[in-house]
């Protein structure tokens, strides 16, 4: 049994690092920086996001994500800036990066906008051999701490019309290398941040007044690395509550709730369910997603506050007044008592 757990410890780590090296979530569509700079200040006010991911629940070594991101819009909603933390541990490794964001949007005729976004920062790997238990306490490639601290670079871009979004970018454009250690045969280990890119869509259904369809696709594109891609499809009620799920390309299925508790605060959760081998160790993967936004320049505080589902598609100007959240009842007026 301890066999196993060690193998597939090594196998996730191999399948992140090798194959997928940067790590999967299933509410990325509610944080879209994370995988594209262009939506830096797209939900017009400042808005600030964490989401957790406990993957593969039960088994050792199993990675563990945090990712904080804030941003906002400036200069009459053309431009935003932003930023994001994150820290990936698995195993005995872990990836803590911080990245700065920029963006700028046009508007085009026809209900239509494109934004180009920039970011910049680093990754600081850190792997920690000193917690391996191992037979042979010789091997100088696995004893100490290595870290390795890695400036990187990406861009992306968003096209927006009407209910219609396109968005394509790469987080991470220079392929540093991730380790270089010499073996006792005169070779070299080697390993380097593979560039990968993004491509995601979608758009929104109106089924009835308050009832809405939020179909989407994200494609994940890898240097080396098989395509990965997500089927998503949300149920959004009374603009305030969704009910979604997703499929994984050979990964399985994802179930999410999400709530919108006032204009500041929007909460979310999903659920990863393993179909792999790994469900016989592992109880699935949770997630956990706290958004709060507020209008903090004197713009902001004079434009319409999209609700959560349609920043990403709608531009602001573009808003109806109906798709504003407001949970405050409207104020009856005062009735006049007759003489």
């Amino acid at each position: 049994m301890i066999k196993r757990i060690i193998i597939l410890a090594i196998l996730s780590f191999a399948s992140q690092a090798i194959a997928q090296q940067r790590p999967i979530q299933s509410l990325y569509m509610f944080d879209p920086v994370l995988v594209n700079p262009a939506y830096a200040g797209s939900q017009v006010q400042m808005s600030a996001t964490t989401i957790y991911r406990n993957q593969w629940v039960n088994l050792e070594g199993a990675p563990k994500t945090v990712t904080a991101s804030v941003h906002s819009s400036f200069a009459k909603t053309k431009m935003g800036v932003g930023l994001i933390f994150a820290n990936d541990q698995i195993g005995i490794h872990n990836d803590a990066s911080l990245y700065g964001l920029y963006s700028y949007k046009i508007n085009l005729s026809g209900n239509s906008s494109i934004s180009f976004g920039l970011q910049g920062g680093f990754n600081n790997l850190r792997s920690d051999y000193n917690k391996l238990t191992l037979k042979n306490l010789n091997d100088p490639n696995l004893a100490g701490v290595l870290t390795k601290f890695n400036p990187n670079v990406g861009t992306g871009i968003v096209y927006r019309r009407n209910n219609f979004y396109f968005s394509a970018s790469s987080p991470q454009l220079i392929k540093n290398k991730v380790f270089d250690i010499e073996d006792p045969t005169g070779g070299a280990s080697l390993s380097t941040q593979e560039r990968y890119y993004y491509l995601l869509t979608g758009t929104t259904l109106r089924l009835s007044e308050n009832l809405h369809l939020f179909p989407s696709l994200m494609a994940r594109i890898q240097d080396d690395a098989p395509l990965s891609f997500d089927l998503n499809s949300t149920f959004v009620l009374y603009q305030a509550i969704g009910l979604g799920v997703s499929y994984r390309l050979n990964d399985g299925l994802v179930g999410l709730f999400e709530l919108q508790v006032n204009q500041n605060f929007h909460v979310g959760y999903a659920y990863d369910f393993t179909t792999s081998e790994l469900n016989r160790y592992s109880n699935g993967t949770h997630e956990i997603m706290i958004n709060y936004r507020a209008k903090i320049t004197k713009s902001q505080r004079g434009s319409p506050c999209p609700t959560y589902y349609t920043y990403t598609i709608l531009e602001p100007a573009k808003i109806k007044k109906s798709q504003q959240f407001n949970l405050k009842r409207p104020h009856s007026k005062p009735v006049k008592k007759k003489k």
